[in-house]
C-alpha cells in the first residue's frame, strides 16, 4: 500500500512540473508579443540583408548583436528591453541595406 501511495505522489509531482514548465515560456503580456513577433521579424530582415550582401558591414554586425541581446532579455522575461534592442537593430539593419554604416 505504502509503494502504491508513492508512486501515486511521484507520477502526481512530475505531472505538475511538467505542466508548470510547458507555461513557463509563453509569454502573456502583449510586449511579450511584441518582443517575439518583432525577433521574428527582424532574423528574417536580417538574413534578406546578408543574402544581399550586407552582411560583412559594421551596421550589420550591430544588427545582429542587439538581436542576439533581444533573444536572452526574452529568454529572462525582460519584454521592455527585448522590444527596445529589436527597435533598434531593425533600424541598424535597415542602414545596412542603405549602405551606411554607423
Amino acid at each position: 500500500m505504502q509503494y502504491l501511495m508513492n508512486l501515486f505522489l511521484t507520477i502526481t509531482f512530475a505531472l505538475i512540473i511538467s505542466a508548470l514548465s510547458a507555461c513557463a515560456g509563453q509569454p502573456t503580456t502583449s510586449q511579450g508579443n511584441q518582443c517575439g513577433n518583432g525577433l521574428d521579424k527582424a532574423y528574417k530582415e536580417l538574413a534578406d540583408a546578408d543574402a544581399k550582401g550586407f552582411g560583412g558591414s559594421v551596421a550589420y554586425v550591430k544588427a545582429s548583436g542587439l538581436l542576439a541581446g533581444a533573444k536572452v532579455q526574452q529568454q529572462f522575461g525582460k519584454y521592455p528591453n527585448c522590444v527596445n534592442k529589436v527597435k533598434r537593430a531593425r533600424y541598424y539593419i535597415k542602414q545596412a541595406k542603405l549602405g551606411k554604416d554607423t
